[in-house]
């Protein structure tokens, strides 16, 4: 520091202590007038205008902001000293590089010798990448040209193959292999080997065909093979089906074993039918020729063997509802009254119309007459009728598989094997009917004929249902017109002539209600308005009958009695069969119940008349507040009160005989006992009812009135128990 001062005070006088921006201005005016090198000024051109002093403070600012020289500053060194200083440590620093750098030369030139070769192995290095660019450039471009010949190749190669399936096709389908020439011509046509070569065969026929309108020559050098296997093949199969069809005309011959094994080959029908229409034809009449003879014989014997196990007894135009049983009896009678009353109940008939029974096996004719067997005419019908919806419905079915035909085809193809049995069979049920005076069977034959007619719609078989609707017509009108004889019978019935009058029920009555309670039972399941029409004029026709032959009794007690056991006879036989809520059982318990209550009056009227009038006088006056009236009747009322008293007992017991003698339903007199006793209770009950008025209450004979609890007591002894 001494040194720095010592060099300071030999220069001009510097400020120190004063502003540093002053200090660094002397220091450098100094230097300029010193040994500091010069200073290129003019690269700052001090003459120029845009020489700006304040970018001067601003590289001294910069500069004093430097630690060494804040550090001089602040210690008062000569700046001018200490940059001899630095200056002479360059010089000496600078020495000591030479000398090092001297020292070193060997080194720097060996190193100078390797950076070179490094230089020229870079630039051999440089060279062969330069060739590997090259080389990489024109590997590209052949990668391009081989991906263009690749996809080129490609498309050539999918379209060979396009061609070459065609053509591997077109091959196959011409060439003729000979084991399809060796298994046609000698190989049965039952094998299965026969059957897959006659698909393959067919196939090129069709093939052939298909060609020859393409005009292609490779056709020709096939046809005369094919043509050949072909003429082989429709005589080998048509003798075959043929044989099939003969064997259907030997006796005792279940028809429906050849018919399942042509099902079998029906693909032997379906060549036939593409490539030789003709022989096609022949097999299909021949087909047609034999089962029309089958059916046709099969059904007319199996009809007329029926015919021998039916009833003998049958019922004729004089067996009618209104027809009297005070029989001519002679040599040539009439059937007992027994038979004729089967005319007109259903009985175990009915039960042809279940399922078991109407789907159930057929009548063997020959066995039911080993056993003397005899049937109603619906049996034999039903027989007859389920063995034509079996073999119908089969035979519809084979026609539409074998012959593949459809629809109307179908039909008309069906027809012409069936038209001939089923006309025999029209023919053959319109001579019964026009002769036919059992309405029963007339109507379980329609009932049959439309469940049967269900059958085949379930099958979806419509092949006979043009026939339904003939038999329908035949049957239809033959029932309406029975039935409308019936009801001119008992329209027409003669009361006097009908024999002795018996309140019992009359035996038309029990026919009718026999025969409505048949008819509407077995009417529940396929209802006719038509029936329900003719049914309500019988039961008109019956109600008036009833009432024409009560008219015939005398007395109008017989004349309810009478009422009373028809009405309620036909009642309990026609609830046995026919629903609570059809029109018939309601007429007829409204008509019976009427009846029943005006009988009741009746009954009580001759034992208790007295009383009865009496009571109703009484109520009437009642009503009219006119009570009064009857004071002067205290006689009269003594006479009825003892009176009752003494002979009641009696009375409700001979009541009760007589009643219980008089109706046959034993039910029936029970509840018109019942309902006798309670009216007495209740006209009792009037009685006493009167005397309790004012009007009475001082007669003394009311003290040997019966208590009204214990009449009741006692009358419940007297009901009767059935």
């Amino acid at each position: 520091m001494a040194e720095v001062a010592a060099a300071g005070g030999a220069g001009p006088d510097v400020n120190t202590t004063g502003n540093p921006t002053e200090m660094a201005m002397a220091y450098l005016q100094d230097e300029t007038d010193g040994d500091i090198p010069d200073i290129n000024l003019g690269e700052l051109d001090l003459t120029t205008d845009e020489f700006i002093l304040d970018e001067v403070d601003i590289h001294i600012q910069a500069n004093l902001e430097d630690d060494l020289v804040k550090e001089a500053l602040k210690t008062g060194v000569d700046l001018r000293q200490y940059s001899k200083q630095v200056e002479s440590e360059l010089q000496r620093i600078e020495q000591a590089s030479i000398k090092d750098y001297i020292k070193e030369s060997q080194n720097i030139a060996l190193l100078h010798n390797q950076i070179t070769a490094c230089d020229s192995i870079l630039e051999r290095m440089e060279g062969m990448l330069s060739g590997f660019q090259c080389d990489l450039s024109s590997i590209s471009s052949e990668i391009q040209t081989l991906q263009q010949q690749s996809v080129s190749m490609n498309v050539r190669l999918k379209n060979r193959q396009a061609v070459r399936s065609h053509l591997s096709q077109l091959v196959d389908e011409l060439v003729v292999p000979g084991a399809m020439i060796s298994t046609i011509l000698d190989s049965p046509v039952t094998e299965q080997g026969f059957l897959e070569q006659l698909h393959e065969l067919n196939n090129k026929i069709n093939f052939a065909k298909e060609l020859s309108f393409r005009e292609t020559l490779a056709c020709s050098d096939i046809q005369d093979i094919v043509d050949r296997l072909k003429l082989k093949a429709v005589s080998k199969i048509r003798e075959f089906i043929l044989q099939k069809i003969y064997s259907f005309r030997k006796p005792m011959t279940n028809y429906q074993i050849p018919q399942n094994t042509l099902l079998k080959y029906r693909f032997f029908y379906q060549f036939l039918l593409a490539n030789e229409r003709t022989v096609a034809k022949e097999i299909r009449d021949e087909y047609v020729d034999t089962m029309s003879k089958i059916y046709y014989s099969y059904f007319k014997s199996y009809s007329g063997r029926l015919l021998k196990v039916q009833y003998e007894e049958v019922a004729d135009k004089d067996d009618l509802m209104g027809v009297e049983d005070t029989a001519k009896k002679g040599f040539f009678s009439k059937p007992s009254l027994k038979s004729r009353n089967t005319i007109f109940t259903v009985g175990q008939r009915g039960a042809i119309l279940s399922p078991v029974e109407l789907e159930g096996p057929i009548l063997v004719p020959h066995t039911a007459q080993r056993g003397d067997s005899r049937y109603p005419y619906e049996t034999l019908f039903r027989s007859q009728h389920y063995a034509l919806l079996d073999n119908g419905c089969r035979e519809f079915l084979f026609l539409s598989d074998f012959f593949m035909v459809t629809g109307n085809s179908a039909l008309d193809l069906f027809n012409s094997i069936m038209g001939k049995t089923l006309s025999m069979f029209l023919k053959s049920m319109s001579t019964y009917v026009s002769d036919c005076y059992d309405s029963i069977a007339v109507f379980l034959c329609i009932h049959i004929i439309l469940r049967f007619r269900a059958i085949t719609v379930k099958r979806t078989i419509p092949a006979l249902d043009k026939y339904w609707e003939a038999v329908l017509e035949l049957l239809w009108p033959r029932f309406e017109l029975i039935l409308e004889m019936n009801i001119h019978s008992i329209r027409n019935t003669d009361p006097q002539k009908l024999g002795v009058l018996d309140t019992r029920p009359h035996y038309i009555t029990r026919r009718y209600a026999e025969f409505s309670s048949a008819i509407v039972s077995i009417n529940q399941t396929f209802t006719n308005e038509k029936t329900h029409t003719l049914l309500g004029q019988l039961q008109v026709e019956v109600e008036n009958f009833v009432l024409k032959m009560a008219a015939e009794f005398p007395s109008r007690r017989d004349q309810l009695i009478f009422l009373i056991n028809n009405y309620d006879m036909m009642l309990s036989v026609l609830m046995e069969r026919a629903a609570d809520d059809s029109k018939e059982v309601e007429g007829f318990q409204q008509l019976l119940l009427a009846r029943t209550q005006e009988f009741i009056e009746e009954i009580l009227s001759p034992p208790f008349g007295g009383m009865i009038a009496f009571v109703k006088e009484a109520e009437a006056l009642m009503e009219k507040g006119q009570l009064d009236r009857l004071k002067n009747d205290e006689a009269r009322i003594t006479q009825l009160i003892r009176g009752f008293s003494s002979s009641w007992k009696q009375s409700v017991e001979a009541m009760s005989q007589d009643v219980m003698r008089s109706f046959t339903n034993f039910k029936n007199g029970t509840s018109i006992i019942q309902g006798a006793l309670t009216q007495l209770i209740q006209y009792y009950h009037g009685f006493h009812k009167v005397l309790n008025q004012p009007s009475f209450r001082s007669l003394a004979v009311r003290s040997e009135l019966i208590n009204l609890h214990h009449l009741m007591v006692e009358v419940k002894k007297h009901k009767p128990n059935f």
